[in-house]
Parts: C-alpha cells; structure tokens; sequence
C-alpha cells in the first residue's frame, strides 16, 4: 500500500523529477547499441568475392569421417584447440566411427581417447549419451534439423549450426570466437551475443556466399584479423574494412592460396 504525500513533501513545480522532461518519476530509457552492418550490400559482396577468390574450397580444420564423426569432434572441440581434438581422434575414429561403435567402446574408453581434451570426462560422457540418442531416436543417423540436434547431449545451437553446413550444405553460420570477433571488430555484423551476430550476418551475406561465408570468416580471423593484433598487411579487404584498429588501407593482392595443411603438420 502506497504511503500518501505529506504536504512538505510535494516537488515544486519547477523542479523536474529525473527521468523525463515532464517530471514523471521514471527511469530514462537506454539508448539503443548500434548493430546494423555498417557496409553496402556492395560492400559485403564485394568481400566474400575476394574471400571465394582466394579460398575457393575452404575446408573445416577438425578431421572427421562423416557427420557422426564430424559431430563428436564439434562436441569435443568446445574450450579445446583442434589441434588437440584431431589429436584424440584420429585414434578414435580408427575404432569408433559410428554412434554403435562408439557406445559398444563405452565411456570409460572413450575417456582414455579423450584424456587430453579439456572437460574430458563430461565429453565422454556426453559422447556416449548422444550416441544412445542417435540410436534410440534417429536410428542411428544425424538428423539434418537444428532442433532435434540441440536435443542431444552437448549440442548447442552452435554445434548443431557447423554440423548443419559442413555435412548437410545448409546456409547456417555457427559463430565462433573469431567469427564473434570479426563481426564486432569490422562493425559488420556487431551484437552483444553470438546469436545477434549470427543473425546479423545471415541478413547481409549474398546467398551465393552462405554455402562457404562460415568457413571464410573463422580462417580470417585465425590467420588474419587476430584477436591481439590484425594482421592487416596481409589482409585481402583492407581498403573495405572499417575496423578502428586496422592499421592498413592497401589491400594484399588477390591471388588463390594453397589449401591448409592439417594443423597437427602446422602447430
């Protein structure tokens, strides 16, 4: 019950309360955060051009067999290096390519696989329940919706998104720590959350790039715009780029470059 107003108490009337310019007794509202693009659709098209140009075929860094064994790896990757989960899986995926295989190993061996993954216990655990999933809902077989991804142990929307456009084809883009960061740092796709930035990026990417754009972007940003310095010398769209930071407004010459060579011969 809301106490009344003692006359003493009462506001002059030209004294305003804080919040609004009339007086009323209210917070004033948080300006809006900047998240539109801030390039052209000529912009954008013109760096995935250069993008396809030099990484025609861009590949995903974690070795896999096929989608299941694409999805343990997604799984495993989370707060680990790929170098270290192609590390444990190579000998993995020797004995267990399929959620049969994976769930007659069990989880105590699949842990002994794993050991030098981070979180390497809860993985193994979630390895074997989403391989009891797999085999009890989807006979087997990675289901190409996002929704019934999400349901299996360790999958999140991220997980589900690269598993989505590497062993399906679908225009999805699963954002990473460097995709995260390219689309703030460059004001491309700028959001609060990966899921904004994730948006953001499905509204202004030509659909002639979506197929490769997830590829492209997580290799800029591991070999190029680094998440402590760009490396903007070597940077195919310096003179399109409007991140503060860069240091560079000459584009690299635009030329195809060699296919990576796996990071266990690179690291």
């Amino acid at each position: 019950m809301t106490s009344p107003k003692s006359k003493n108490s009462s506001t002059p009337k030209n004294e305003l309360l804080p919040g609004r310019r009339d007086g009323s007794n209210a917070k004033p509202r948080a300006r809006p955060v900047r998240s539109h693009s801030l390039y052209s659709p000529a912009e954008v098209h013109e760096i995935f051009r250069r993008f396809s140009v030099q990484r025609p075929e861009p590949k995903g860094e974690l070795e896999h067999v096929n989608a299941f064994t694409l999805l343990v790896a997604v799984v495993l990757s989370a707060q680990a290096t790929d170098v270290g989960v192609n590390k444990a899986t190579r000998a993995l995926f020797k004995v267990a390519d399929t959620p049969q295989k994976m769930l007659a190993l069990g989880e105590a061996k699949v842990g002994d696989y794993i050991r030098t993954v981070g979180l390497w216990r809860n993985k193994a655990k979630n390895v074997i329940a989403l391989s009891e999933a797999l085999i009890r809902d989807h006979g087997g077989e990675v289901p190409d919706e996002r929704d019934q991804l999400v349901k299996l142990p360790g999958v999140g929307r991220k997980t589900a998104n690269v598993v989505l456009n590497m062993a399906f084809g679908q225009h999805t883009m699963a954002v990473d720590t460097h995709i995260f960061r390219i689309g703030n740092r460059l004001r491309l796709a700028p959001g609060k959350t990966p899921e904004q930035v994730e948006q953001g990026l499905l509204r202004i990417i030509p659909e002639e790039y979506m197929r490769h754009a997830h590829h492209w972007l997580i290799l800029h940003g591991r070999y190029v715009c680094k998440a402590r310095k760009p490396d903007c010398p070597i940077c195919v769209i310096a003179d399109i780029c409007k991140a503060e930071e860069k240091t560079n407004d000459i584009p690299a010459p635009l030329v195809e470059i060699a296919p990576l060579e796996p990071l266990s011969e690179i690291q």
